[in-house]
């Protein structure tokens, strides 16, 4: 087993390594998903968030283990670029990796549990959620921030942003999952920008105050913004429809009521 540990941690390898070995039989089941599972676990004063990714398929197994660095490595390494532009994400701590010869096996990314008070998707589901249009505005206009960085998060997704309330009307943001992101050496392009969006959410009372704010900050008419947004919120909303279908035709899931 590989492993790389965050130099403010390692006076505790015995315990993280401890907790990797165990991951299995040991710590408190957070999410079970279909592709990864993400257990917490005690770490001196503070809970841990260990995520155990699935194990790639015979071809990835091979592109891992000598043409691409694996997931676990690259949500360690995003975090800690994520932290040194001033971007918020939980605390990096490790990653394992379990190679053999000619593949990738198991791996895992560990970073501090960090507890927020909602998500993006509370912003879809709950419309009376309070200071709502106020957190979606700050909600942008951090989008806005990682867009003049260069920073393409690419599962912009609705749950992969955490919110936590830190004053009157005052929210920070921290970004989590985290293995497909491209750094850009400039800017982004409007477009570029706009796409990146598109999948938050299809909902055009809240594509209307993102466009609002994001043309606001970035100097185009907001008529420009809009249209594109819902031009490609359009787009995948239809692609998303329209794989879910093909894959109850297939039998891979149950048909939607």
């Amino acid at each position: 087993m590989n492993k790389t540990i965050h130099p403010e941690f390692l006076p505790q390898t015995q315990e993280i390594t401890h907790i990797i070995d165990n991951f299995d039989t040991e710590g408190v089941l957070f999410i079970d998903g279909k592709r990864n599972r993400i257990k917490l676990f005690p770490l001196g004063s503070m809970t841990v968030n260990v995520k155990s990714f699935k194990v790639p398929n015979i071809l990835n197994k091979l592109v891992y283990r000598f043409l691409r660095k694996g997931k676990a490595q690259r949500s360690y390494e995003f975090a800690n670029i994520l932290l040194s532009k001033g971007i918020g994400t939980p605390q990096p701590i490790a990653y394992f990796e379990n190679k053999g010869p000619l593949s990738l096996k198991d791996s895992y990314y560990m970073s501090e549990q960090l507890e927020a008070d909602l998500t993006y998707r509370q912003l879809i589901e709950i419309p009376d959620y309070p200071e709502h249009e106020i957190i979606l505005r700050q909600f942008t206009q951090f989008t806005f921030r990682l867009h003049e960085l260069g920073i393409e998060f690419l599962d912009h997704t609705p749950g992969n942003t955490l919110i936590k309330k830190t004053g009157p009307e005052k929210y920070e943001f921290f970004l989590v999952d985290l293995n497909r992101m491209n750094f850009h050496s400039s800017a982004m392009t409007l477009k570029q920008r706009v796409i990146n969006m598109a999948k938050l959410t299809p909902e055009i009372r809240l594509v209307e105050v993102m466009s609002d704010e994001y043309a606001r900050l970035y100097g185009s008419p907001y008529s420009e913004v809009l249209a594109m947004m819902v031009k490609y919120t359009e787009y995948f909303a239809n692609r998303f429809h329209r794989k879910r279908r093909l894959k109850e035709k297939l039998g891979l899931r149950k048909k939607t009521k």
